[in-house]
């Protein structure tokens, strides 16, 4: 079941916090299986080899089908679990993140932990970039010279990407229409250009917007190949 929006990892990143002298090192990274995921906690346990703990959850799946999490260690319930309620609660689906913690001496407690994991992985995230992807349909508009300004029009307006234009004995564009938008975008097209228009499905993606470019992933079960093209 394809959902209409949900959030992911692009580029990943590192933080540091420090709770009463306990440092709290996240590393956040997308990842695409689980044992990918499985990899990557394993290459920061050797890379933080010294630290007290190396916690970690990761959420997989448009509809985080598969997750796990560990305390490694921490008492039970304040570390891994938090640290997955930040990656729900965020909606962020295909994302992995270990916290890293070396104790400075001083006991937190339970609830001084939760805050400290959860504020760790919350500034992790922030240290990435983390996009929206928007299930959308990629569609083929053919037209007349006379209609191509509105139909401009229209995806300028409602912020749908154009991602080519093609000028021949008339005018062909690609576009991506999210998903709940389909038919009335259809028949606001119709409207504007009087009927004198053609319209083709090509396929049902998922896209984001990303430093003025539209980057869109075909669907291939829960991941993607992702494609970037230039914004008309």
């Amino acid at each position: 079941m394809m959902v209409e929006r949900y959030k992911e990892v692009y580029k990943g990143g590192i933080s540091e916090i420090v709770e009463k002298k306990s440092r709290f090192i996240a590393t956040v990274r997308q990842v695409v299986s689980e044992e990918e995921a499985l990899a990557f906690i394993e290459e920061m346990k050797k890379k933080y080899w010294d630290a007290t703990h190396n916690c970690y959850a990761f959420v997989l799946g448009l509809n985080a089908e598969l997750f796990r999490y560990s305390d490694d260690g921490e008492p039970g319930g304040t570390a891994g679990r938090p640290m997955l309620e930040v990656l729900i609660g965020e909606k962020i689906r295909n994302t992995a993140v270990v916290v890293s913690r070396y104790f400075g001496g001083t006991l937190l407690g339970t609830g001084g932990l939760v805050r400290a994991y959860q504020k760790a992985v919350k500034e992790g995230i922030a240290c990435s970039t983390v996009i929206e992807k928007q299930y959308a349909l990629k569609m083929k508009i053919e037209t007349e010279y006379t209609g191509v300004g509105k139909v401009q029009y229209l995806m300028g307006k409602n912020k749908y990407p154009i991602l080519s234009t093609d000028y021949t004995e008339g005018v062909c564009m690609i576009v991506l229409i999210p998903i709940l938008d389909v038919d009335q975008a259809k028949t606001e097209i119709i409207e504007a250009t009087s009927g004198q228009v053609k319209m083709e499905d090509i396929e049902q993606v998922y896209y984001a917007t990303i430093d003025g470019k539209t980057e869109f992933f075909r669907l291939l079960s829960n991941n993607a190949d992702a494609i970037s093209l230039e914004l008309s």
